[in-house]
């Protein structure tokens, strides 16, 4: 199905970008532990850049969990309904993160974004617009709102199609 493929896609660059963000907060905080032991000079930027990469390496974990329904949930309810309520179920929660997603993260973090670029603040080591450091957010929000769609197709089809989606 093509659906799959885009969301395989998707998984793949999001788990690809995550690893990359990842490789560098760890050399970043290397670095920063080997200049400030041994160098007896610590780097001046690295402890702002590992921060900002935490909160991308984090937020991007966020949207791959959402895509892999791997997020925090309590299934004692799901386990006692049958497969058509379940797939009922799974239609509410995706539209609920969908909605928080698109409301909150996405016209939250354009609106972080819009006012720190319209104020000029800038992080305080680096000296980078701090609208870059936050972009992380909107991006992710739409990573989850595609995953959200994506499940909640997969709950109407088993709804109205159940012995296609057991294929």
């Amino acid at each position: 199905m093509m659906l799959n493929r885009i969301k395989q896609g998707v998984d793949r660059t999001i788990a690809a970008f995550s690893v990359a963000v990842m490789v560098a907060l760890v050399i970043c905080v290397v670095w920063q532990v080997f200049s400030r032991y041994v160098l007896n000079q610590p780097s001046t930027i690295t402890d702002e850049l590992a921060r900002f990469l935490m909160i991308w390496v984090g937020l991007l974990g966020a949207a791959y969990t959402v895509g892999a329904q791997r997020h925090l949930s309590i299934d004692l309810l799901a386990m006692t309904l049958n497969a058509q309520r379940q797939a009922i179920l799974s239609v509410i929660v995706n539209v609920l993160i969908f909605a928080f997603s698109g409301l909150v993260i996405v016209t939250g973090g354009l609106k972080l974004i819009e006012k720190t670029l319209a104020t000029a603040q800038v992080s305080a080591a680096m000296q980078i617009p701090m609208g870059y450091v936050y972009f992380i957010l909107p991006l992710c929000g739409f990573v989850m709102m595609f995953y959200a769609l994506f499940f909640i197709y997969q709950g109407i089809t088993r709804l109205t199609h159940p012995q296609e989606a057991s294929q």
